[in-house]
């Protein structure tokens, strides 16, 4: 029997399609427990079930399936956050949508912020970017720094550098995110309330 096509011409079939993507969360799921350096191509097959030679045949180097995966695990966040966001036609009730859903999905997720940070940082205690400007990735920083400007033309934020704002708010979330990383007694959920509170009183516009 063989492999079902897919609806493109000459694509890879729904069978391959499945097999790419267990390697993908296989790779997801060792990052996540083992660490990058740990992530070798054989320990990969090994978590899949498969041959080293099986992985290559859908991803050339270590490189290309690891940033495939970091790839799908942003894109998932990204889509999840922005979901919540556009759900919202005040842009005070975004920005609030916008903070609850980064700090939700990290606690939901917590293997997808595992492999954020391993790709992202470096081996030296976490604490240096591989990628500079982290906010940047997935274009976390330039979303959040539209959706403060469209409060500030709808006249429910003050005025105040968007780019730089956005950068405290998203500094103050991967700061307490972190803690959590290191500490998970730490309630979240209260954390949560707390930043929408440090968020509203920064960039609310006075009655």
């Amino acid at each position: 029997m063989s492999p079902r096509r897919s609806a493109a011409p000459g694509g890879p079939t729904f069978t391959e399609r499945a097999r790419r993507q267990q390697i993908v969360e296989s790779t997801i799921d060792l990052i996540s427990t083992r660490g990058y350096p740990a992530a070798s191509l054989s320990a990969i097959a090994e978590a899949a079930g498969i041959s080293k030679a099986a992985v290559l045949y859908h991803f050339s180097s270590k490189d290309n399936l690891t940033r495939t995966a970091l790839t799908q695990v942003l894109e998932q966040f990204t889509a999840y956050v922005t979901e919540r966001v556009e759900r919202e036609a005040d842009p005070l009730d975004a920005l609030v949508a916008y903070v609850r859903a980064m700090v939700g999905y990290q606690q939901a997720n917590r293997r997808h912020v595992r492999v954020i940070t391993e790709m992202l940082l470096d081996d030296e205690g976490g604490t240096r970017l591989k990628t500079p400007g982290w906010h940047r990735t997935g274009g976390r920083l330039q979303g959040l720094v539209e959706l403060l400007a469209a409060g500030q033309a709808a006249g429910r934020l003050r005025a105040f550098d968007t780019r730089v704002t956005a950068l405290a708010i998203g500094g103050a979330i991967d700061g307490v995110v972190s803690h959590w990383l290191a500490d998970p007694e730490i309630d979240l959920g209260a954390a949560a309330d707390e930043l929408v509170t440090f968020t509203l009183n920064a960039v609310r516009a006075q009655d």
